[in-house]
Formats: structure tokens, sequence, C-alpha cells
């Protein structure tokens, strides 16, 4: 009979080679934004300032910025019924202080499903060190409000590549 530990190889031998990269051709000075689309931007604007108590400033008859500190942004421009919609895996997270905090804003997510469009609202999970739920916008934009217990993202960059 063969047992698990006469089969396993160890983490260090499936681990491929580092790969070495040329130098970078562009030097970015940071990263600065990214795009969503809207159906309709008096809604939309509505739904991020006071659902998601987000920073929205309207830059363009037909475009916000919203942000939530930090320089980085979100572009969001209304396009109307030419929106496109977006699988779960494109989303944009947002962290909570905490657990309960999570399960708070599912439950108004819930209750106000309807005043602010939200068109679907996933189960919470609670896997790879976060407790976080999805739900979908109005727009068809999917978010994740997360709690994470540590530096999550900046403590997978001080390791470095794992795979």
């Amino acid at each position: 009979m063969t047992t698990y530990s006469d089969t396993a190889v160890t983490e260090a031998e499936t681990r491929p080679e580092p790969e070495i990269y040329a130098e970078p051709l562009i030097h970015p000075r940071t990263l600065s934004h990214g795009t969503l689309e809207m159906i309709d931007l008096k809604k939309s604007k509505r739904f991020y300032k006071e659902f998601l108590g987000l920073d929205v400033v309207q830059h363009r008859p037909f475009a916000l910025n919203i942000r939530m500190g930090g320089y980085w942004v979100i572009v969001c421009l209304e396009v109307g019924e030419k929106v496109r919609a977006l699988g779960v895996r494109n989303h944009w997270g947002l962290d909570v202080a905490s657990r309960e905090e999570v399960d708070q804003a599912r439950e108004r997510a819930l209750e106000n499903k309807e005043k602010y469009g939200i068109r679907k609202i996933a189960r919470i999970r609670d896997e790879d060190r976060a407790y976080a739920f999805y739900f979908q916008d109005l727009d068809y934009n999917w978010w994740e409000i997360e709690h994470v217990e540590d530096d999550k993202y900046n403590k997978r960059f001080e390791r470095g590549d794992q795979y």
C-alpha cells in the first residue's frame, strides 16, 4: 500500500527555479488608477458615497473618481446600457477592521438591496486568512468586503515569489 509519506515531495522540490527578468523598460512613478463602467452616474455616485463610504468627485459630465484614502483612484465612466458585466473574479476589494464589520456590511447590503440596486449578494466565506463576501452593484461590478488578520498584501511582496 502506498502512503502519503511515500509519494510526498517537499515544496522545495516542486518549486521552479527563480526566473530572471530584464530591467524594466518603463519606470512608473506610481500605480494611479483603474476604470469601471456605470449605467447611471447619479445612481452610482449615491451608491459609492452612501453605501460604500468612498470619497467621490465628479470631474467630467460623464465621469467620477472614487477612492478610499491615498492617491490611487478608480475612474468611473457612464456608458449607459453599453455597460459590460464582469465576473466575480474581476472585483474591487474594500478591507474593514473586523469580522463583525463584514457581518454588518452584508446585513446592510441585504437591507438596502433595492435602495441601491444591488443585484447579487454572496454568502460570507472564511478562507485564505480572510473573512469576506462579494456583491454585485447596479452597474454589474463586483465588490468584496473583507477583513484580514494581518497585512496580507504587503506580506506577500515581502516574501516574494512563492511559485
